[in-house]
């Protein structure tokens, strides 16, 4: 009669084998800044944005990977002394997925599940740290996160400043946000939307707390 115990060691193997593999930490991929410029909207441009992610990444022991800010910056049309200039999406400059939050959770697989069913919320919208950001009914609200985004990751038209002067300006203009809560005052979508839901009353520091936020945005791993 032939001895079980092959089998019993191979059951034993494959066992061991599928726990591995189904405890394997994912590598973060996605965070919410745990601070801000500190200078309002004035991230120092899309470089500065992502220079901002990369040192917080780094420091969080994720520096090996390429971060970038999910950020737009609408285009500009030609003049008399300079070329026109293409927008920028956000959703272009963030790699295909998927990325997970700095507990290992996934957020989105791909560029449409995180744009259409992603799994971003308040207790999985983390900053780099693996620390919740405060929301909507905590002191202080900062669930305002800065995009400049439509809510496809896509940058708006040229007539209206929705980016504080191309994420350069801590005083004039006015930025499009999103919740990372998913909390708004009203049931729409609007209110909802984690990438596109209202415009910022100014660009300072001292504005954007009074609609909600600390100037903080989102950094995703593009490879």
């Amino acid at each position: 009669m032939r001895s079980p115990r092959p089998l019993l060691l191979l059951a034993t193997c494959a066992t061991a084998l599928l726990t591995a593999c189904a405890t394997t930490p994912q590598p973060m991929g996605f965070f919410i800044t745990s601070v801000g410029s500190g200078k309002g909207a004035d991230l120092g441009g899309i470089a500065g944005a992502d220079a901002h992610c990369q040192k917080l990444a780094a420091a969080a022991g994720a520096g090996s990977r390429t971060w970038r800010a999910y950020l737009s910056v609408a285009p500009t049309f030609a003049t008399a002394n300079a070329p026109a200039v293409p927008a920028i999406n956000a959703r272009d400059r963030i790699g295909t997925g998927p990325w997970h939050n700095a507990k290992g959770e996934l957020i989105a697989r791909d560029l449409a599940h995180l744009h259409n069913g992603n799994n971003l919320s308040k207790t999985t919208a983390l900053d780099e740290k693996g620390h919740v950001i405060k929301g909507r009914g905590d002191t202080p609200n900062e669930h305002d996160i800065l995009t400049g985004s439509r809510d496809d990751g896509t940058a708006f038209a040229p007539q209206t400043d929705t980016t504080c002067k191309a994420w350069t300006s801590s005083t004039d203009g006015a930025a499009i946000v999103g919740h990372h809560d998913r909390i708004g005052p009203l049931p729409e979508n609007w209110a909802k939307s984690w990438n596109f839901s209202h415009p910022t009353v100014g660009c300072s520091p001292e504005a954007l707390i009074r609609t909600g936020g600390a100037g903080r945005f989102y950094c995703m791993a593009a490879n």
